[in-house]
């Protein structure tokens, strides 16, 4: 029986899938949301009704008070911590001359500054395993740059630096990578695929959408102990639409 993994922004979409198949390989997951309470709820009843462990958390990771709150109750509820998925993202459609302070402020809290918060707290759990593992869920817009959404590319960007960081920190018994999604099928893609899915698909290598549970099965392996070589990655997962 594996100790907990804490999948941040678990209740929808790519952290969703992440917890479900976290749960089939034997961790204790913590599901966390910050609104959708019911999804969240659904998410940890799969995972139970599969013979797995969870809980749900509602914290805004974004709250570096919240995340110890996360923390707290997922080493009470599984007696450690193995992994953190920092998944939770916030995204929005903003040019800079829309843009507020509040909007970069919420973007960079949620898409950078809680992987920190995150990882921070959960550290001394980590170092206690004979092997921890810390995953970012990054994006294809730190990349690529976005014309519609610069403080979720800076963010995103950011994630990126961090990664390498930690991984120098951190090292050798716990590793820190990045994986980094093109376009995925997701509530937060849900919009543009509606109104264009040919046209995307078009531009992608792979002439397709992803599915979450692809994202997921990549997360599952750099969280397992066959990826211990493998640390300050970002592997980006967009079906050949930027190639690094």
């Amino acid at each position: 029986m594996l100790p907990g993994a804490i999948v941040t922004g678990a209740s929808r979409g790519i952290g969703a899938a992440i917890a479900r198949r976290l749960g089939r390989l034997g961790y204790g997951v913590a599901v966390n949301y910050l609104a959708q309470e019911d999804r969240a709820r659904a998410v940890a009843e799969e995972i139970i009704q599969a013979g797995g462990r969870a809980i749900t958390v509602c914290a805004d990771v974004g709250d570096r008070s919240q995340v110890q709150q996360l923390i707290d109750q997922t080493v009470a509820a599984f007696g450690g911590i193995r992994l953190v998925v920092n998944n939770a993202g916030f995204s929005q459609h903003r040019t800079l001359d829309e843009m507020t302070v509040e909007d970069w402020d919420r973007a960079v809290a949620v898409n950078l500054s809680a992987a920190m918060f995150t990882a921070q707290a959960a550290l001394p759990h980590l170092q206690a395993e004979p092997w921890g593992r810390i995953v970012n869920i990054c994006s294809l817009r730190a990349m690529t740059g976005s014309d519609h959404g610069s403080h979720y590319a800076a963010a995103k960007s950011g994630l990126i630096g961090l990664t390498k960081s930690l991984a120098l920190e951190l090292a050798p018994t716990i590793t820190v990578n990045a994986v980094s999604p093109g376009y995925t099928r997701t509530d937060m893609n849900a919009a543009a695929l509606a109104e264009r899915e040919d046209a995307i698909a078009a531009k992608i290598p792979a002439r397709r959408i992803a599915e979450p549970d692809e994202m997921a099965a990549l997360v599952a392996f750099l969280a397992s102990e066959q990826a211990g070589y493998i640390t300050g990655q970002t592997i980006n997962a967009n079906g050949g639409l930027f190639m690094q």
